[in-house]
């Protein structure tokens, strides 16, 4: 087996929107601190992300000091200091409830007009919006395996972990209890178990937003159920045991 490695680190400081790709991060225990600031909930306070509205992907969002940035697909870019408002709290895939405050001015206004639903932006009164823990991770072996169940070359930004794993074998990281990457130590697991639910945004196209696959049924057809019976997964979660930098080649090593 070739030697593990950090292959790709994914971030958006915007839930849904554009992802980035930094060459490293600094992994705290509640994740990396620009990563999913902020996030939208409709009118009835459910939360909105890709799979309720694909094109949101379409949406460049960047962080430049205090200032959120958003560009939209047609030039359009909306920037500012955040002014939060009134409290919220936000299930997140009845994982976990979130809190958070809205954020006041052209924002909303603005998302609102995109999406063609009436959206308010939050942002996450704890460091980051995440599911079920703050670190997700997803070997490349595993999205090849799928690929090859698809028929297909499958691009891994469509599921969107915060770090894709090359040199393992495929699934490998299901096995994990603890691994090392980079300078962090991580738990492989959360409350729900060890592996992650998946949503249709893993059937978008990642620049897009429009669907481009079943990949859903494909993962189901192969991989089964979780041990409930309720989700189709693919992944792992991971909560921070020992903070650090984590770096694009880094080494992977289970422990």
């Amino acid at each position: 087996m070739s030697e593990r490695t950090v292959g790709l680190i994914m971030t958006t400081p915007v839930k849904s929107m554009a992802i980035h790709f930094p060459e490293e991060v600094e992994l705290t225990t509640t994740g990396v601190p620009d990563d999913r600031q902020f996030f939208l909930i409709d009118d009835r306070d459910r939360l909105f992300v890709g799979r309720r509205h694909g094109r949101l992907v379409q949406i460049q969002a960047r962080l430049e000091g205090e200032e959120l940035v958003l560009e939209f697909p047609d030039g359009t870019v909306v920037r500012g200091a955040p002014e939060l408002g009134e409290e919220t709290s936000t299930d997140f895939y009845e994982l976990r409830m979130v809190a958070g405050r809205e954020v006041r001015g052209s924002f909303s206004e603005a998302l609102s007009d995109y999406t063609g639903s009436k959206v308010r932006l939050i942002k996450a009164a704890e460091p980051i919006a995440y599911d079920a823990e703050p670190a997700t991770l997803l070997s490349q072996a595993s999205i090849d395996r799928l690929g090859r169940e698809m028929g297909t070359d499958l691009d891994p930004r469509r599921f969107r972990m915060l770090f894709t794993l090359n040199g393992c074998e495929e699934h490998e990281e299901d096995s994990w209890t603890k691994v090392r990457v980079g300078d962090a130590l991580l738990e492989v697991g959360s409350a729900i178990g060890k592996l992650t639910p998946r949503c249709a945004v893993v059937t978008q196209d990642p620049d897009t937003g429009a669907r481009s696959g079943d990949t859903l049924k494909a993962i189901k057809g192969y991989r089964g159920l979780s041990e409930d019976n309720r989700w189709i997964v693919f992944g792992v979660y991971a909560s921070v045991l020992e903070p650090g930098r984590v770096r694009l080649g880094d080494p992977v090593v289970p422990v």
